[in-house]
């Protein structure tokens, strides 16, 4: 006679999807949101691609005329985070974002480069 093993049952995990049916202010405000964090993205990543552009030479050509320039500081994740306090006092519509949002979106675009 053969003996079994008890059968171990996975449980089965669910997760809820909720639809959200905004109003009219709601949606505009969402949109502001959006439309700010897009500039906001896009400008930390222009940063960092003309610090790049700014600080590379090739390296088979020395400058022996000039001498190179002193390079600027890296503009990374914790750089550009302790600078959100400055966008947010210079645009006062940065303020309305809740303090978490924006350090994230500099946390996705700090594999960029």
């Amino acid at each position: 006679m053969m003996l079994l093993s008890p059968r171990k049952f996975s449980t089965m995990r669910t997760a809820y999807q909720y639809k959200l049916r905004p109003n009219k202010e709601q949606i505009a405000t969402i949109e502001m949101w959006l439309e700010l964090l897009r500039r906001q993205y896009n400008y930390r990543l222009s940063e960092r691609f003309s610090w790049w552009s700014e600080n590379r030479y090739p390296v088979n050509a020395c400058t022996l005329v000039m001498p190179i320039p002193q390079l600027r500081d890296n503009p990374n994740y914790y750089s550009q985070k302790r600078d959100l306090v400055n966008t947010k006092d210079k645009f006062s519509e940065y303020k309305l974002i809740h303090s978490q949002v924006l350090p994230r979106l500099h946390k996705t675009g700090k594999t960029c480069l």
